[in-house]
């Protein structure tokens, strides 16, 4: 599943080709995605693209005066293509701009999501958040804080929305390991000093993910469907029983939450 450095490289790719433009129309050919397609979407006209902005794994075109967001799911993609560029089986959503060029939705799968959002703050997928990862509210002080008294697994607690947005399984692994946190201590008993290195490190992660398009996953390319690199970087995602580059040990794995987990049982405590 794209994940936030995916999710906010894919915003960056399409941004350039839709702001200042004019959506004309809306084609939707297939409204049965992970929520149906509201018929205020296919009825959009002439709307100007004021910004493409993310919220946790949420693309937002402001539309002056509402949101059109669009969730990937497990496998959409969005591309920017030419009007009369052919179909493709799975080409669920075009969005029809004035420069002659297309957005269009792809998601085989159809988990993915194209959302009518006239008071954004309101919708019940955003009320409840946590904050950005990257933004400066987003401290070692607030994870603390929020974490005393719980006595789930800090990698479960750092893959809560409400906690921190965004940060899925991949880069969880990631960010405990440069942290040197286990991912199984109890979130409650993680001093201060340490929720501060580990919220530099997801802050580290995420954005050397996000400058090298995300990672390659079996269903994700870039925008300009090139693939993301940042898989050559992992340190211990998907490589249990490998050495550590650290320090050599073989990497051992697990699972919280229903989730694959691979850590350092030397590097990370």
């Amino acid at each position: 599943m794209p994940e936030l450095p995916e999710v906010e490289t894919t915003r960056r790719g399409i941004e350039p080709h839709l702001t200042g433009r004019r959506l004309r129309s809306v084609t939707v050919r297939e409204p049965r995605l992970r929520w149906p397609v509201d018929e205020r979407v296919a009825a959009l006209r002439d709307r100007p693209v004021l910004a493409v902005r993310r919220r946790a794994k949420y693309l937002l075109l402001d539309l002056d005066g509402l949101y059109l967001g669009v969730h990937l799911g497990m496998s959409g993609t969005l591309r920017v293509v030419p009007e009369a560029a052919p179909l493709r089986k799975h080409d669920h959503v075009d969005l029809v701009l004035d420069s002659g060029q297309l957005l269009r939705f792809n998601d085989p799968r159809r988990f993915g999501a194209v959302l009518y959002l006239p008071d954004l703050e309101q919708h019940p997928l955003f009320t409840g958040l946590g904050p950005e990862p990257l933004d400066a509210v987003f401290t070692g002080e607030w994870l603390h804080r929020r974490s005393r008294g719980r006595k789930a697994s800090v990698k479960t607690f750092i893959m809560d929305n409400a906690t921190v947005v965004g940060v899925g399984n991949i880069y969880a692994q990631e960010s405990l390991f440069l942290a040197g946190i286990h991912p199984s201590r109890p979130a409650g008993r993680i001093s201060l000093a340490r929720y501060q290195r580990l919220a530099e490190a997801i802050r580290e992660v995420l954005a050397r993910a996000i400058e090298a398009g995300g990672t390659t996953l079996r269903d994700f390319t870039r925008v300009d469907g090139q693939p993301g690199y940042f898989a050559q970087e992992l340190r211990v995602y998907g490589r249990a029983g490998e050495p550590c580059r650290q320090c050599g040990t073989p990497l051992r794995g697990g699972r919280h939450g229903q989730r694959s987990t691979v850590y350092c049982p030397h590097c990370q405590r």
